[in-house]
């Protein structure tokens, strides 16, 4: 089954907390996936604001440098994210991002995969990667994600129960609360 909604609790919908949405939208899409959801059977929009907030986690937590080393840079993961700057409406964050990738690009192969190899901390690279500029970007990430899904055409805010039922609709079992 293919979700065709993003689905967050009533909840976090109704709550005032910018981040709460947001928390809904991940704990759900975990359940999903813990209950083998596959992720082309979940709503692409819920997936892009899941992988926004890990992007923006890493980078407040430690720097842009730590979302490269614990995300290993993927194609994949940068193409979702791209497109996820985009809809959410930031082109400042889509520029550093642009620009940081053009850091990377610059790097030897010898540099990178030491530095992905190595575990996280003081290293040239990470020093390369990580500045100040994404802490000077007026466009709050957090809160465009937020305002993103709430007013997301494909939005579905239930209660906690009604949520478990449509995912175990999904699976064809009841899911352990």
């Amino acid at each position: 089954m293919k979700f065709d909604k993003i689905i967050v609790s009533e909840n976090a919908f109704k709550s005032a907390e910018t981040t709460d949405i947001i928390n809904s939208n991940i704990a759900i899409v975990n359940v999903m996936r813990e209950e083998g959801i596959k992720d082309e059977d979940i709503h692409e929009d819920a997936l892009l604001s899941y992988y926004l907030d890990y992007y923006t986690s890493q980078v407040h937590n430690s720097g842009f440098a730590q979302f490269v080393h614990h995300s290993k840079w993927t194609e994949d993961l940068n193409t979702i994210l791209e497109k996820a700057f985009v809809k959410v409406g930031s082109q400042e964050h889509l520029d550093f991002f642009l620009a940081q990738t053009e850091k990377i690009d610059a790097l030897t192969h010898k540099e990178f995969d030491g530095f992905l190899d190595q575990e996280f901390g003081k290293s040239p690279v990470k020093q390369k990667l990580d500045d100040d500029a994404y802490f000077e970007i007026k466009e709050g990430l957090v809160a465009l994600n937020a305002a993103f899904l709430r007013n997301h055409p494909d939005l579905k805010a239930l209660p906690i129960e009604a949520i478990y039922k449509e995912i175990e609709n999904a699976v064809g079992k009841e899911i352990k609360r």
